[in-house]
């Protein structure tokens, strides 16, 4: 009985199972390098009072986009009127390198300026004093897809951990309207009336966990760092503290294209 001669794999051939693994370890070593470049664009919102104790409050996350002195954050992010005082200013703090100690990096706080609200996507654009400040890039929202990969930076639980910018991974889970009508007149409210009449539209929920803090921070792609949202809220079971003690593990995050309109309003004629 003769023998079937042993076939030899071509040199550029390689077993799936090893393609896969090999790809899925290119992409994974690709995570940090995404970080070290968004970090610097990320931008923390508060207000400041000499006379306070504390001076700086932390309000949420921004990220830095247009010609380096803009930054995007939510619209709920920012004080009105009732919230801040008139010794009060809004600030955003951004990171810079210490040009005494290289390695090293120190915050800045610059005063900003409200541009523009869209409290209908809950966006904000804001404006700031000082040096420009690497921007980040935006991404049509319209290229993403349930399954997809992504990563968003900010600012959690207000502070507590610290300064330091706090990355967290996960996909896009659904694309879902923000804005449903209730099973019954009787659950109807005025909030989501006023919803309704606006319109609604398409919201990515994450299947990660966002905090206090996080609001206004990027959601990016986890490869090439390109902005697709921006994070706006959390679903919590009970009261606001159990979003702390007893996260869901829900978040959304608004799409990039509204944030794409509102710089294109903002453009020169």
């Amino acid at each position: 009985m003769k023998k079937s001669p042993a076939r030899k794999l071509a040199p550029w051939s390689i077993p799936v199972a090893g393609l896969l693994l090999w790809i899925g370890t290119a992409a994974q070593a690709e995570v940090p390098e995404t970080i070290a470049r968004v970090k610097p664009s990320v931008v923390i919102v508060g207000t400041f009072n000499a006379t306070s104790s504390p001076r700086f409050s932390l309000r949420g996350t921004g990220f830095v986009v247009g010609d380096g002195n803009w930054a995007i954050t939510n619209a709920h992010v920012i004080p009105d009127g009732a919230q801040i005082d008139v010794d009060s200013k809004l600030v955003v703090q951004v990171r810079v390198e210490n040009k005494g100690h290289p390695t090293q990096s120190e915050l800045l706080t610059r005063q900003a300026t409200v541009l523009e609200v869209d409290k209908l996507h809950d966006l904000a654009l804001l404006q700031f004093d000082g040096a420009p400040v690497p921007k980040l890039t935006l991404r049509d929202s319209d290229t993403v897809r349930e399954g997809q990969s992504v990563a968003f930076t900010g600012f959690p639980i207000g502070g507590a951990l610290g300064f330091s910018a706090v990355t967290h991974r996960g996909m896009v889970s659904s694309i879902t309207p923000i804005a449903l009508p209730s099973a019954s007149s009787q659950q109807l409210n005025a909030r989501t009336i006023a919803s309704l009449r606006s319109g609604s539209f398409d919201i990515f929920q994450l299947d990660a966990t966002a905090y206090p803090g996080n609001s206004g921070g990027p959601m990016f792609d986890a490869e090439t760092g390109e902005v697709l949202g921006v994070i706006n809220m959390v679903f919590i079971k009970g009261t606001k503290e159990s979003a702390l003690t007893n996260p869901t593990g829900i978040s959304y995050a608004i799409p990039s294209k509204y944030i794409l309109q509102l710089l294109q309003r903002r453009k020169p004629d």
